[in-house]
């Protein structure tokens, strides 16, 4: 009897286990649009990949719910698409999906009424499935009340809001700029309109992030410096970033210039960092030596890790004694900000690849003794010792 009681349990256990587990549905995609046209319903459709955690989180913690996807069930036509797969590629460039998941709600013309993106906990992800029901707060509402009336701060707000939701912030530029050409030089410097700035424009080039830059006390007073500084950064990361990632280097070399024509110093050290991470992706060590040799004692002076992976670097991939000589100058500095085994262990590795045996036997007792008086495994630093002293 026990053991049929315990076999009963772990059948039921079974069942609600199976019961909630996300299993996506893979109608396809003109299959769907012709269901909702019949039924009267929008599309929902999730983009996602099998590698990417936010989407098994989402399917993990939000959709195995079966009563949350029965919700979906009977208000839209539901389909799930891979994006390395055939439809789900066409429908990733179809509405140039940048991120994961993407969650898009559509009419069956295709019209966009709706977009979310990122993972969400369950009541938040229910009210915006919710709202994306409600004509007032669907995207072609939202922008035929901002157009009637494109200089409502009020109105575009609301529009930028609903976009945000689902685009990338390169995407909000055009309707960004259509709302700040009905404003004035001196109406830009308000609350309202400097988070409109910050939240929608992406062109560093553009009137408004140049009016920005020129007038950053007056910016301050209505926001505050630190936020300032954050959006000078990010729209450098937006332009640059994308152009690493993609080893575009044509175009990295023509927009950095652009980047450095800020002229600020927390912007000359973000390119800073961008020109050594495609340097080092494109295995460019001319240019790598270039960049470094300028301004590392400018940039990043008083970053001690970031000045022994310069000189890791220098080490694997630098030849020239005069240039080694400099290595060894940042990665001395970064031992006298912060002392460290690893720092020790390099600068004797910098010493003994220009043949100086006597720094090269120092730095390495150096490490030695840092190792052991942590209890550390010393193997490295041993073999250093056994090189040098053989020598």
């Amino acid at each position: 009897m026990r053991f049929l009681l315990i076999l009963l349990f772990s059948l039921t256990l079974h069942t609600v286990n199976a019961q909630n587990q996300f299993v996506p549905v893979d109608i396809p995609y003109k299959t769907a649009l012709e269901t909702a046209k019949k039924e009267g319903k929008p599309l929902f459709v999730m983009l996602y990949a099998d590698w990417c955690p936010h989407c098994n989180l989402m399917k993990s913690q939000v959709l195995s719910d079966p009563a949350f996807i029965d919700f979906l069930n009977k208000n839209y036509i539901c389909t799930y698409k891979n994006i390395e797969k055939e439809e789900g590629i066409a429908l990733k460039n179809k509405f140039n999906t940048k991120s994961l998941p993407t969650f898009l709600f559509l009419d069956s013309s295709e019209t966009l009424l709706y977009a979310l993106k990122g993972e969400m906990k369950k009541p938040e992800f229910l009210n915006e499935i919710r709202y994306a029901l409600n004509p007032k707060m669907q995207l072609p509402a939202l922008e035929k009340d901002f157009m009637a009336d494109p200089s409502n701060s009020d109105k575009f707000f609301t529009y930028l809001n609903a976009l945000k939701k689902g685009k990338d912030r390169t995407e909000l530029s055009p309707a960004t700029h259509i709302y700040l050409n009905t404003q004035s030089d001196a109406q830009l410097v308000s609350e309202t309109n400097w988070r409109i700035i910050a939240n929608g424009v992406t062109d560093i080039k553009s009137r408004e992030f140049q009016y920005v830059l020129n007038h950053q006390k007056e910016f301050a007073a209505v926001a505050s410096q630190n936020r300032i500084d954050r959006k000078i950064e990010s729209i450098v990361n937006e332009l640059l970033r994308p152009l690493v990632d993609n080893l575009d280097t044509i175009n990295y070399y023509k927009q950095r210039e652009v980047a450095k024509s800020i002229r600020l110093q927390k912007t000359d050290s973000l390119v800073f960092k961008f020109d050594l991470t495609l340097a080092e992706r494109t295995e460019k060590w001319d240019f790598y030596k270039k960049v470094t040799l300028e301004d590392t004692q400018k940039l990043v002076w008083n970053d001690a890790s970031f000045l022994k992976d310069i000189g890791n670097t220098y080490f694997k991939h630098i030849k020239d004694t005069e240039s080694l000589k400099k290595a060894i100058l940042w990665v001395n500095h970064s031992l006298e900000l912060n002392d460290s085994y690893d720092g020790n262990l390099l600068e004797a590795k910098l010493y003994n690849k220009i043949k100086d045996r006597k720094k090269a036997l120092e730095y390495a007792k150096k490490a030695k003794a840092i190792a052991k008086e942590m209890d550390w495994n010393a193997k490295e630093v041993d073999a250093l010792l056994t090189e040098l002293n053989t020598k």
